[in-house]
């Protein structure tokens, strides 16, 4: 017990005066300059080099994505990359790319419509685009279509996955337009990204985009990671994750699988997302975020191992690589990425993304002509043979926190027809009902009214379209702590549709011991 005791002790001391020195190192390093002078063809090589890098880590990782939840991916499992790869993705597994092709969703409305494009409009584009969606994107694509805008789509109140990964994974765009930037970004971000987040999920994105625009400025990785962190606020647990794993990694420099390790301990709880909690699978955008900051400090500038191991943190393991690569591609610029990789890019990028009529060689152009607007419009300016470009200070943005007293008690397994039940029991100040919606009509929406404690809470439409579905049937958080009675009335039923409930998640006011 002793012995215990000490070395917990040896290590918090060792952590402590790691942050400090740190904090110290931090303070004392040089500030971005006031502005920075660049050539048109770095630029726009440092713009192909992030989504080169975006879609080559997406392809990397594909094979393994969660597949290994709450494991890292072991040395001795291979993970193959060879010549034709990407092309054989894209043929057949387009929707792998999701990451891309959501972010060319807000690409393609800032072309048509320019720097001033109202947030309806990016919702619009993405609500009715024809690619699925899961999580944070579909419940938000739900809620657009029912009238719910954002911000209000994306609130965890109206949002079961407001913590979830998905604008992390879409936020490439906002950096690679705000080029040295990183205010810039985050405005962006808190227009497009409340669409579908809240919360630590919105920080996600808001962080990497940050370290997007910051990657013009410096090739320090260790600075940018630090320095975009700048944009988080402070009493956010997402800042202190990766407060954390800056730290770990100064205590362990060589050891990544260590500061996997006390990831784990510490940060890998969920208590958010439905499909998440109780179970090994994590989608939330905290602990996703900290390994794609594994990836990048750790693999120390080489766009291979810094993939490989933010991969092999597993999870999302192809939405934290194509995070890492992105954005050290933009760090190395197009023409520095080795040619092992991008040989195989260079199959695809006259080649449409699925569901777009975008190609790689089209964004390229369409995000450099976003960023010299961007830039002129902060007070750069753009001559023949250079560009000026005047850097901003990273500043934190609004505190949010989804989920405030909500701490997950139980899920029941129901599998129950609607029509089967009566009535459902439980005890606690929050809850959510899976499942979904099956009719031989794609077209059929069914009508249902929730009653709690015999008051009519909502009247839902549940499409039965898979691109249209509410994510889970139902919801309520921020109720009375105590017992409650919920009981369902479905106003439309056909002999050709069914209504399955497969589990009921409980919310408490306190934290299960």
């Amino acid at each position: 017990m002793k012995k215990t005791l000490s070395y917990q002790l040896i290590s918090l001391s060792l952590l402590l005066n790691i942050s400090c020195s740190q904090l110290q190192e931090n303070q004392s390093r040089s500030r971005l300059l006031e502005s920075i002078t660049i050539t048109s063809e770095k630029l726009l090589d440092k713009i192909k080099g992030g989504w080169a890098g975006q879609t080559i880590g997406c392809t990397y990782g594909g094979p393994t994505e969660f597949k290994y939840n709450g494991t890292m991916i072991q040395d001795y499992v291979p993970i193959p990359w060879h010549d034709g790869y990407i092309k054989w993705w894209y043929e057949n597994v387009p929707g792998l790319y999701d990451d891309v092709y959501m972010d060319l969703t807000f690409v393609d409305v800032f072309d048509r419509l320019g720097l001033d494009a109202p947030v309806d409009s990016f919702a619009m584009a993405f609500a009715t685009a024809k690619y699925p969606l899961w999580h944070a994107n579909q419940a938000a694509r739900y809620n657009i279509l029912q009238g719910i805008m954002p911000p209000e789509s994306g609130h965890w109140l109206n949002n079961p996955h407001a913590d979830d990964i998905d604008y992390q994974i879409e936020a490439d765009y906002a950096g690679l337009m705000s080029p040295c930037m990183p205010n810039t970004a985050s405005e962006i971000s808190d227009k497009i990204g409340h669409i579908m987040n809240y919360g630590n999920g919105w920080y996600g994105g808001v962080y990497v985009g940050a370290m997007y625009a910051l990657s013009f400025a410096t090739d320090d990785i260790e600075f940018i990671v630090t320095e975009a962190l700048k944009s988080i606020p402070e009493e956010s647990d997402y800042y202190r994750c990766m407060s954390d794993v800056i730290a770990w990694h100064k205590a362990y420099p060589d050891d990544w699988k260590r500061t996997w390790f006390e990831c784990e301990k510490k940060w890998s709880s969920d208590i958010g997302c439905p499909d998440g909690v109780f179970v090994p699978f994590n989608i939330d955008a905290t602990i996703n975020s900290a390994y794609i900051l594994i990836g990048l400090l750790y693999g120390e500038g080489d766009f291979g191992k810094t993939m490989d191991i933010a991969t092999r943190c597993g999870q999302d393991s192809d939405c934290n690589p194509a995070s890492a690569a992105g954005i050290l591609g933009t760090i190395l610029g197009y023409r520095q990425i080795p040619e092992h990789w991008t040989n195989s890019l260079k199959e695809v990028e006259s080649m449409n993304f699925a569901f777009t009529d975008i190609s790689l060689e089209k964004v390229y152009q369409m995000s450099y002509n976003q960023a010299l607007q961007t830039i002129q419009r902060n007070g750069g300016t753009i001559n023949e043979d250079s560009i000026t470009i005047r850097c901003q200070q990273p500043v934190p943005v609004r505190y949010e926190e989804s989920f405030r007293g909500m701490f997950p008690k139980e899920k029941q397994s129901i599998n129950k027809s609607l029509n089967d039940i009566n009535e459902l029991t439980f005890e606690g100040n929050g809850i959510v009902f899976k499942g979904y919606v099956n009719s031989k009509d794609e077209h059929y929406v069914a009508q249902v009214e929730m009653y709690l404690d015999g008051q009519l809470t909502e009247t839902a439409n549940l499409p039965a379209s898979f691109t249209q579905r509410r994510h889970e049937l139902f919801w309520k958080y921020q109720l009375p702590a105590g017992k409650h009675t919920a009981t369902f009335k479905w106003l439309n039923p056909t002999v050709n549709a069914n209504i399955q409930m497969t589990e009921m998640l409980v919310y408490d006011a306190e934290k299960q011991q």
